[in-house]
């Protein structure tokens, strides 16, 4: 991702520097990275494969798993590069920690699982994967150069997402008839259905207006707040109702957040724009929205199934407080709760409850917790500090991403996945970021 110099992948980019706390100048002297670029390029890497599927449309590479090769490749050139360097393979943290415990409480609930070998198999296949690019990004990404490339990186792959959403609206292409039309959505892991595509971009978007607002050109900052509003807009057209709370949860916490500060231009044009865009808000949108409070009104059904496969939920956790029914098993705990519709619940924070029990929640609960405090914590310290205005900025985003999806949890089957943990992630890279600055030494 650095194109000054040719050094071999296996050596530090360069030696740490020192500076003292805050400086205008150490913006311009700390070095762009930290230890090998191996890890960091293979991790974008897999950021791209992860979100726009290149195999989908270029079926010779599917047997390639570029997901699993190019995540290995970043997970091994990072082992490489610590054990060279001799420094320790990952920071530990108290989300780590908190990860290690959660990851120990699956592992001790196997034994008593509905399916211990579904359990063991689901711990393999999907969590653990999860958590290792959580921990590669957590110690990977560790300056301000290598978060904005990643804050770019993710805005810029959410741009074919965001196309694709626009062109299957236009083009009429609907799921199946029924009496909501829902666009067909962007195939790949993270978007297989319009709430999931609904999701990511609500999460990205946070990120692309934090990229927006520390640009001083304006090409670029236009530039970015088209991207911003390509996002907005195409979470509209998948009428999502999780989608549309999340949009309008980004909306409060931004104008509020920006309405204290200079900014505050940006978020009252952003609003009147809001106002003027209403009467061209897409047919049968506003009766999507009010079955959100009027559960009986949805004529698909789902609103009433997803409340009633929350109760059923709250039923079993409330009989099964300590152990549920073992990691990612939540389906068949479901079916025995109130019939065999093959259905996770929709709710991450039940999710976690029905697999784990009480304590699977309140460790996943101190993850995303400790995240949200990094993120703010570097966001505080850096308020006051104009030499490192883009990281206080990105902070800002990572900290409203997070926030938008403990909303949004409330209604995906997402647990175990990339949504959150890759901005968690993210999270801590910040912090790690943060502390260089501060001191000049290698994360």
């Amino acid at each position: 991702m650095n194109s000054a110099g040719r050094v071999e992948w296996w050596r530090t980019d360069s030696a740490p520097v020192k500076v003292a706390r805050f400086p205008a100048a150490a913006a311009e002297v700390m070095p762009e990275g930290t230890g090998s670029r191996a890890p960091f390029r293979a991790l974008m890497a897999f950021t791209f494969v992860l979100m726009l599927a290149p195999q989908t449309f270029v079926p010779a590479l599917a047997p390639l798993r570029l997901g699993l090769l190019t995540a290995a490749i970043g997970i091994a050139s990072h082992l490489v590069d610590r054990f060279a360097s001799r420094r320790p393979i990952m920071k530990i943290t108290p989300e780590i920690v908190a990860m290690a415990c959660l990851v120990a409480w699956a592992v001790l609930t196997i034994p008593m699982s509905y399916w211990p070998g579904g359990s063991l198999s689901f711990l393999l296949d999907v969590y653990f994967k999860t958590l290792a690019i959580f921990c590669l990004l957590s110690n990977v990404v560790n300056t301000r150069a290598r978060l904005r490339k990643v804050a770019w990186g993710l805005t810029l792959m959410a741009v074919p997402l965001a196309a694709s959403g626009v062109h299957e609206y236009l083009a009429g292409h609907f799921l199946d008839a029924g009496p909501v039309k829902r666009i067909m959505s962007y195939e790949a892991p993270l978007t297989s259905n319009p709430n999931d595509l609904a999701l990511i971009l609500n999460l990205i978007l946070p990120l692309t207006v934090a990229l927006a607002l520390a640009q001083k050109a304006w090409r670029w900052r236009l530039l970015l707040l088209g991207c911003a509003a390509l996002d907005a807009v195409v979470v509209i057209l998948t009428f999502s109702r999780a989608g549309f709370i999340s949009l309008a949860t980004t909306s409060v916490i931004y104008s509020t957040k920006l309405l204290r500060r200079p900014e505050r231009g940006w978020a009252i044009a952003a609003l009147i724009l809001l106002l003027l865009c209403t009467p061209f808000l897409p047919e049968g949108y506003l009766d999507r929205l009010s079955t959100i409070t009027d559960i009986d009104s949805d004529p698909t059904g789902s609103a009433q199934e997803r409340w009633g496969d929350t109760l059923a939920a709250l039923r079993f956790v409330s009989e099964n407080p300590i152990v549920g029914a073992g990691v990612g098993m939540n389906i068949l705990a479901m079916n025995e709760a109130r019939g065999a519709h093959w259905k996770e619940v929709h709710n991450v924070y039940l999710e976690y409850a029905v697999d784990l029990g009480l304590p699977g929640l309140i460790l996943f609960l101190a993850i995303l917790a400790g995240c949200f405090r990094s993120a703010a914590l570097v966001r505080r310290r850096t308020a006051d500090s104009p030499a490192i205005r883009d990281l206080f900025l990105l902070a800002e985003g990572i900290q409203v991403s997070l926030a938008v999806f403990a909303v949004a949890a409330m209604f995906h089957p997402v647990a175990y996945h990339f949504y959150f943990y890759y901005m968690a992630g993210l999270a801590l890279a910040a912090r790690a970021t943060w502390e260089g600055e501060m001191h000049g030494v290698t994360p």
